[in-house]
């Protein structure tokens, strides 16, 4: 089996390491093809205003100077000698959950799998301040990510469609199990803009990650985090709200 790994968090990214820790458990036919700095909050964003570099840092290992979207389609049309039967990305440093899988490069570069008719699996490892100080912040992921992809590949994705994978921020033996659920949502309402004031005075604006509150609806990826499961949630890419289609199609009809 031939696999192609990527994330959104650089090629340096210690998430990586850990997903290509996982790949090697069930193949030896690893390509790595990741952006070369950080991409986090790029979503499915495409380079065109400007070339997109390619740098080789070994066998089958590339960074791309784009996004992570760039760095799945340079390796399926540049890279690679042939197309890969999986992709991975991750192992994000932070969560992928609810609507925010809709900023995410690392959710983006599955979608760009998917598009392209490629088994695609995006894994991400919730954080607290207090996991990522310790000394081994992916510990779950680390553990519980190969239970979790071993199953996967025995199913059949339908057409246009990914898996979307957050492990809980905890140590791997607190974790009670696998759940497949749904996407939930968050409220960003009450998301935070921080204000500052740079050395020469002119003012900046940090788009702040905190104080989001959580709608931890029963049966969704929020709710299965929160009572310490693994979160498996399967996307797809078809956005349309069907059930407006014919009242819309109304206000129209001649």
């Amino acid at each position: 089996m031939r696999i192609l790994l990527t994330n959104d968090d650089g090629i340096h990214a210690p998430g990586l390491e850990v997903l290509e820790e996982l790949a090697r458990q069930f193949s030896d036919d690893i390509w790595v093809c990741a952006p070369s700095e950080e991409q986090s909050g790029a979503g499915h964003s495409l380079t065109l205003n400007q070339p997109v570099r390619l740098q080789q840092f070994g066998e089958r290992r590339y960074a791309v100077t784009g996004t992570p979207t760039d760095s799945v389609m340079m390796a399926l049309r540049e890279v690679m000698d042939g197309p890969p039967d999986l992709i991975l990305s991750g192992v994000n440093r932070g969560a992928n959950l609810g609507d925010d899988i809709t900023y995410s490069g690392t959710v983006s570069a599955a979608i760009e799998g998917a598009l392209a008719g490629i088994r695609s699996i995006a894994l991400s490892q919730v954080y607290s301040r207090e996991s990522m100080e310790s000394a081994d912040a992916f510990a779950a992921a680390r553990q519980w990510g190969a239970k979790v992809i071993k199953p996967l590949l025995d199913v059949q994705f339908a057409e246009r469609t990914l898996i979307n994978v957050n492990f809980p921020p905890l140590e791997a033996d607190a974790i009670k199990g696998i759940r497949v659920v749904r996407q939930g949502f968050h409220d960003y309402s009450r998301g935070s803009i921080v204000e500052g004031r740079d050395p020469r005075g002119s003012r900046y604006f940090w788009f702040g990650l905190h104080a989001i509150e959580h709608t931890l609806d029963h049966g969704t990826d929020l709710e299965a985090i929160d009572d310490s499961y693994i979160a498996v949630t399967p996307l797809q890419l078809d956005l349309t709200h069907y059930s407006s289609l014919d009242i819309l199609a109304g206000k129209f009809a001649e």
